[in-house]
């Protein structure tokens, strides 16, 4: 019942990795967020000339967003002939650095070999270009559909998502009634559904010392010997704690199925930028550290904090001198989406359709930009569902299969029938 939406899904096939290119052309490195501007543009001209209408919406006063950076997003929109459900596909547009280790241009959209290679050709621009194919296939086989179906290309899910997804989410993009279903295609691979993410917490922990000359450290108190004690104490108390904890969540890859924490950076007393001068003798009276703890459905927030608060504090009445100050960045709760929502199982079925096989349910070890559709948007029916192996992203010579996208692009077109019409008859 869907040969005509395969066949012309198939016919652009050299369409869909072109376009891959195309956006893989566009370097929009986050941070600190180039070219976000003219690759949000080359989308909606493209999505406009198809009849959709367009909005820029810029994320004023949000983290990056300067004159220089503007956080640009774009959102498309095409209403069809009568009033039903509307269906969002919803693709970052930011990509991390490239890194060393290219074997070739990662920013040159090289096709070869059933292949498209560039930074972000499979996190994400890969699964943004099978949506944009899939939408536009299915409006051509299906002029008279109901409902509507959205496109965005948002900014800065890699810095956390403030600037893209949960701007719009505040102004009312990602909530009923304007939207009813999300899909985000991301690469959680072509036969797999993710239903959601751990939690994050973020956090800076900073000691405090005195300073004093570097030649009589003995007048001072270093803020680098405190930071040493606190992760020492994490090393001994804290990851072995969190790596006996485990989940009934599908958490991918196996080893996320524990709590983890990550030392994002640490920074104390003399900086970089006396190179290539020489270093002052100081002794440092701060030292700052970032954590990420990714966390799971059966911890609680507050005692993910207090796991690590205990320790500083212990540390405060055994250790002389000891102080610190502890900030939150950011915490995102742990989300699942039931695997029989309305968008998870219009997707299922595009799966079983596609590779006659039932669809592996994950859950991310790392969030993503449904953590805002939810928590800010209140709209729980959405999944991430995308061409592209996972493993394959923020790693040097990072590619997206042609014939992934092919197949992913009818799973999505299924979807969005299932979701918009109930059946199809084209």
């Amino acid at each position: 019942m869907y040969d005509k939406l395969f066949k012309t899904i198939d016919d652009r096939r050299d369409e869909m990795a072109e376009l891959t290119a195309e956006l893989i052309r566009f370097p929009t490195i986050n941070p600190p967020g180039d070219a976000y501007r003219p690759c949000a543009e080359y989308l909606g001209n493209r999505l406009a000339k198809r009849g959709f209408g367009v909005e820029y919406i810029r994320a004023v006063g949000t983290p990056g967003d300067t004159d220089r950076y503007p956080r640009i997003n774009v959102i498309a929109r095409f209403d069809g002939r009568t009033a039903g459900p509307t269906v969002h596909f919803n693709s970052h547009i930011d990509v991390v650095e490239a890194g060393e280790g290219w074997s070739v241009d990662p920013f040159g959209g090289v096709i070869r070999d059933g292949r498209v290679y560039g930074r972000g050709a499979c996190d994400m621009k890969g699964g943004l270009a099978a949506s944009i194919i899939a939408a536009e296939a299915f409006m051509d086989v299906n002029p008279d559909f109901p409902g509507a179906i959205e496109i965005s290309g948002t900014v800065d899910e890699e810095s956390g998502g403030f600037g893209g997804v949960a701007y719009l989410a505040g102004k009312g993009y990602f909530s009923r009634p304007r939207v009813d279903h999300v899909i985000i295609p991301e690469p959680l691979n072509k036969d797999r559904i993710c239903l959601g993410h751990r939690g994050v917490w973020w956090a800076e922990i900073e000691t405090k010392g005195e300073i004093a000359h570097g030649s009589m450290p003995f007048l001072g108190d270093c803020a680098v010997r405190h930071m040493g004690a606190v992760l020492e104490a994490f090393e001994q108390e804290l990851f072995p704690a969190l790596d006996r904890k485990t989940t009934r969540m599908p958490v991918v890859p196996e080893g996320a199925r524990r709590s983890t924490m990550n030392i994002n950076s640490i920074h104390g007393g003399q900086t970089d930028d006396f190179r290539p001068g020489l270093p002052s003798p100081n002794v440092p009276d701060s030292c700052r550290l970032t954590i990420d703890r990714r966390f799971l459905l059966e911890e609680k927030i507050d005692d993910v904090k207090g796991e690590v608060i205990s320790i500083l504090d212990r540390l405060k009445r055994e250790r002389k001198k000891f102080d610190y100050e502890i900030r939150d960045i950011m915490e995102v709760q742990p989300l699942m989406t039931e695997r029989d929502a309305p968008v998870a199982s219009a997707i299922a079925q595009g799966i079983r359709e596609i590779f006659d096989k039932e669809p592996e349910y994950v859950i991310s070890p790392g969030t993503y930009d449904q953590k805002h559709v939810a928590r800010i948007g209140h709209l729980y029916d959405c999944i991430a569902y995308g061409p592209g192996i996972l493993d394959l992203a923020h790693r040097p010579d990072e590619w997206v299969g042609i014939d992934d996208m092919v197949q992913s692009a009818k799973v999505m077109a299924i979807g969005l029938d299932i979701l918009l019409r109930g059946q199809f008859n084209g």
